[in-house]
């Protein structure tokens, strides 16, 4: 859940962070390893506008000495896998690609020309911006945020607990095994640490990631308040720092969030309440929305 970041340098050089890396990699050096072979197809993946092109001249001479894509692989091979032999740094670029970056779109092979589609719309934005075409984004707009209802706090806090369920599994079978005991399912999988973890998270409100007070006793001071707790909104911003304008109230509230009711104190304007009439929609499956768009006449370029 780690960011993967693209910026661009005041010379003009563009860069991509994201995990594992301990420094940036040149973008146009990640995408010819994605798939794009040429300049002439990275270029057209990203805009057909020819002053965005000239803008990309510097960033093109940048990564001229990567040739093909085994190039772009050996190049970030040998900022990962250092002193390693060409095929092991090879086969690590890949495995990293693959895993790490934009793991939202896929964490196979066939996934990575579209991890390069995705990019190249990144650097046509940042450009774009860089060059005074569009105006920044407005991170208090509400048209640019997503809620964690219950469900996906929930699947956080599982997904975590069972990952040590299935280490400390791991862990017994093999240390059972080196003794030349009876394997036994029974004794190896202790079920008490996956309802321990979430019951602890539950009753302290300590979650995953370091976030504090997510789960509260309900207040049934009468039932107004029972219903405004359950419609309470927390924002993950540090308490201790101004964030005058997330405190502010903004013109997107309208309808959603209540104007009046927030905290006094360090709390104030980061702790809200949704309108009585607020609705939140939900996500829906992708897939019959990418079939009813093709019928429609949309060609995919992958």
């Amino acid at each position: 859940r780690r960011p993967c970041t693209h910026e661009r340098k005041s010379d003009g050089e563009l860069l991509l962070s994201f995990p594992p890396l301990l420094k940036p990699l040149p973008i146009l050096t990640v995408l010819k390893a994605l798939g794009l072979k040429t300049d002439r197809d990275i270029s057209k993946a990203i805009t057909d506008d020819e002053e965005t092109l000239e803008e990309l001249y510097l960033a093109f001479e940048d990564a001229a000495e990567v040739k093909t894509a085994d190039d772009a692989f050996d190049f970030i091979g040998r900022k990962v896998a250092v002193g390693q032999q060409k095929p092991a740094r090879i086969e690590r670029a890949k495995h990293i690609l693959d895993r790490y970056l934009l793991p939202h779109i896929g964490m196979e092979a066939e996934n990575r020309i579209m991890k390069a589609y995705f990019l190249s719309k990144m650097i046509e934005k940042i450009m774009k911006f860089s060059m005074g075409k569009i105006s920044a984004d407005d991170k208090d707009h509400y048209a640019n945020k997503r809620l964690h209802l219950a469900g996906d706090l929930l699947e956080d806090v599982f997904r975590v607990a069972l990952r040590g369920l299935v280490a400390n599994a791991v862990y017994s079978l093999e240390k059972a095994a080196k003794r030349e005991r009876k394997l036994s399912i029974r004794t190896a999988i202790r079920s008490s640490l996956l309802s321990d973890r979430i019951g602890h998270a539950m009753a302290t409100g300590a979650w995953v990631g370091g976030r504090q007070g997510v789960s509260q006793h309900l207040d049934r001071l009468n039932f107004v308040a029972t219903i405004s707790h359950l419609r309470r909104v927390r924002s993950l911003l540090s308490r201790t720092q101004p964030h005058f304008e997330a405190r502010d109230l903004h013109s997107t509230h309208w309808g959603k969030l209540c104007p009046n009711e927030t905290p006094e104190g360090s709390n104030i304007g980061l702790v809200k309440n949704l309108s009585l009439t607020a609705e939140i929609s939900t996500g829906t499956e992708p897939k019959p929305i990418e079939d009813m768009v093709y019928q429609l006449g949309v060609k995919s370029e992958w």
